[in-house]
């Protein structure tokens, strides 16, 4: 098997098999701790203030005279539930404002301090919740090992499809690609996906689809024998860079094998002999706009028809496991169990296609 160059992303040290969820919050944790120690220093402040404006009614066994230190310590140890008792009031007027402003905010300050801790032990929590959820609820979903430019434009259009973000997970080493996607509303998992607990954090035992669109072609063959190996009934579509390797893929257990660099390299060409015909086809690959190639059964008013009385431009009739083409005897006329494959006009009106009622 021929080898590209290096994958520095296979081999990158970030592969922990972290499972990582949507985010639901913009706000940083740096942000949030900001923002809390802001708020106490504001009470802080408002204490050490209120304090100082009643000092007179304030005694202090060291020298009998409250200054503004005096104060800022007063407000420092009472609020932190310390009380050495150095510092007190003796007047009735800054007892009755320790009972009604005092007290209040030294329970406030307690709140922030505490509620910081307790808000991070509550989101890990939570966020444990949310994976256990998650993980139930997953059934019949697609796997998407590697998420560069190819696996990128693969969940773009099958999203185009109808495919909700929910349904789809993420593997990929880099840790900066998993929070790109994250941001994005997929789930991510942090790992090799060559390694067999990676892809069972991503329930890829579990998967409907699995599409491997790694840097490297003998990547590719290792996640495609691992994915094959925990899901027997999975669809496995694969990307390789050399038409070589294709028939190793097939062979790992692949259902697909898509050849990025011959395909390029068709429709470089294609496009110097016919560049309308480049059009058409890169019209075609764009789901949602203009032509879109779908692959649907036959409805019942379509059986016992040929495939030129069909109101869809019919491409190939999919029978069994035979793929006819549409100028083949055989094709005609259609049975109830085929699957046609037909170029349709995308629904301008809409985020989808026009599709012939089944």
């Amino acid at each position: 098997m021929k080898l590209p160059s290096q994958d520095a992303a296979a081999r990158s040290p970030e592969t922990t098999g972290r499972v990582q969820l949507p985010r639901r919050s913009v706000v940083g944790p740096l942000h949030q701790v900001a923002r809390r120690l802001l708020m106490a220093l504001v009470v802080l402040l408002t204490t050490v203030f209120i304090v100082y404006a009643e000092r007179d009614e304030y005694h202090d066994n060291a020298d009998n005279s409250v200054d503004l230190l005096d104060c800022l310590y007063y407000a420092t140890v009472t609020l932190s539930t310390t009380g050495y008792g150095d510092i007190v009031p003796y007047g009735e007027g800054a007892r009755l404002v320790n009972v009604l402003l005092i007290t209040p905010l030294r329970v406030l300050f307690l709140i922030i301090l505490v509620g910081t801790t307790l808000e991070v032990l509550t989101e890990r929590t939570r966020e444990q919740w949310r994976l256990n959820r998650w993980r139930s609820a997953l059934r019949d979903h697609t796997v998407v090992v590697g998420f560069g430019t190819k696996g990128r434009s693969a969940v773009l259009t099958l999203m185009a499809k109808g495919l909700s973000k929910e349904r789809v997970v993420v593997v990929d080493p880099s840790q900066k690609v998993i929070d790109a996607a994250s941001a994005e509303g997929f789930v991510g998992v942090v790992g090799d996906g060559t390694r067999s607990e990676v892809l069972k954090r991503a329930e890829a035992q579990r998967a409907g689809k699995v599409i491997i669109a790694t840097q490297r072609d003998d990547t590719a063959v290792l996640v495609t024998l691992t994915a094959r190996q925990l899901n027997r009934g999975a669809k496995i579509v694969a990307a390789v860079r050399e038409e070589e390797n294709a028939p190793l893929l097939r062979q790992s257990g692949a259902d697909a094998v898509i050849t990025s660099s011959s395909a390029a390299g068709r429709l470089l060409g294609l496009s110097v002999v016919s560049p309308s015909s480049v059009v058409v086809l890169e019209d075609l690959i764009h789901q949602g706009s203009g032509l879109d190639v779908i692959e649907r059964p036959v409805v019942k008013a379509e059986v016992g028809r040929s495939v030129r009385e069909v109101d869809d431009l019919v491409v190939s009739v999919l029978r069994g496991h035979r793929l006819l083409g549409f100028d083949d005897p055989k094709a005609s006329p259609l049975q109830a169990t085929d699957r046609l494959i037909a170029v349709i006009r995308a629904n301008p009106a809409g985020n989808g296609t026009e599709r012939h009622p089944e």
